[in-house]
């Protein structure tokens, strides 16, 4: 099957088809909610063009003050643990905290989940550091097509990024990378990617469709066409059975779910959760996840299971309880 002329020729419900048949026969029927906590709001590097951190940078006089409170983020680990979902990663932008820090911050998230970590932090040549709270490295790659890359993420060279994730693998991590599709790749640059998955043996790969972010290059871009999205992800997962594929969407798209799912999902991400949950939205996910055929890992709308969870430690439970009011108010 030539998977790229199948998406120039719109022939995405073929594709799906074929990458829906192929999930549940490798992967079974059920689905994951996926969670990335973010460390902090602010990235020295601060040139990725679609990025909402890039926007920041300029209006941020004290970095220090963009990291997020340690008892914040080991809280949300707690909670997403109650709910039967997964953290998808841990990410942060570059400069925002140390090696042994994220180490502290993993170790102590792993004792929370019982489950070692993603890590989506940056190029870093520092892996040795990490030990059993880690499970994966993720490499941002965003494009894998290596003009557009350079042109927009020019302090994220794909070669850096390759040399990490060689090393991670060395040393026993799993493997995985981002993609976002509406950035200006076509169906051709699929080539890359797959080149990509295979040369490096990625075990896990997190699409995104793009998200306009305000004073960005992308401000005025259109999010990509849903069919799009579902034939470009639908590809990779009939080219590579076996690779898992985490696929976001935003609030506002929420109707992609179901095309996503069935071009070979295995988890979604990308949810604001604590205004989500037990909402609407949130039980809209569930609607989307029942009627293409999943069952789903946690949940959405199960409000009773936000209170069960043991204490952690008196200076966490403060902002358990703020995120759990959070909740309330949005219901």
């Amino acid at each position: 099957m030539n998977l790229i002329k199948k998406i120039e020729d719109h022939k995405t419900l073929e594709l799906l088809k074929a990458a829906n048949e192929i999930t549940l026969q490798e992967h079974g029927g059920t689905l994951t909610l996926e969670r990335a906590i973010f460390l902090s709001w602010w990235c020295d590097k601060g040139d990725c063009a679609f990025c909402y951190m890039s926007s920041q940078k300029s209006r941020i006089s004290d970095p220090a003050r963009a990291r997020r409170n340690v008892q914040s983020i080991l809280a949300e680990a707690e909670l997403v643990r109650r709910i039967g979902w997964n953290v998808e990663f841990l990410s942060g932008g570059y400069g925002s905290f140390t090696t042994s820090e994220i180490k502290n911050i993993s170790q102590r998230i792993y004792d929370i989940t019982g489950k070692p970590v993603w890590l989506n932090v940056g190029i870093t040549r520092e892996l040795e550091e990490y030990g059993e709270e880690i499970r994966g490295i993720t490499g941002a790659v965003e494009t894998a097509n290596p003009d557009l890359h350079k042109r927009i993420c020019p302090s994220k060279p794909l070669e850096d990024i390759e040399v990490m994730l060689d090393t991670a693998g060395e040393l026993g991590f799993k493997k995985a990378i981002t993609i976002i599709l509406g950035l200006g790749e076509t169906p051709e640059d699929l080539k890359y990617l797959f080149d990509l998955i295979g040369d490096l043996g990625i075990n896990r790969v997190i699409f995104y469709s793009l998200n306009p972010h305000k004073d960005t290059p992308y401000e005025n871009f259109s999010q990509p066409a849903s069919l799009y999205y579902a034939g470009m992800m639908a590809a990779t997962r009939i080219k590579f059975p076996e690779l898992e594929i985490i696929a976001g969407t935003w609030i506002d798209n929420l109707a992609n779910i179901g095309p996503l799912i069935l071009s070979g999902a295995n988890g979604l991400t990308k949810f604001p959760l604590f205004k989500m949950f037990g909402t609407s939205h949130g039980r809209r996910v569930e609607e989307e996840v029942k009627w293409a055929g999943r069952k789903l890992k946690g949940t959405f709308t199960d409000m009773d299971r936000l209170s069960n969870g043991e204490n952690i430690s008196p200076e966490v439970e403060p902002f358990i309880k703020r995120y759990i009011d959070k909740c309330l108010r949005n219901k």
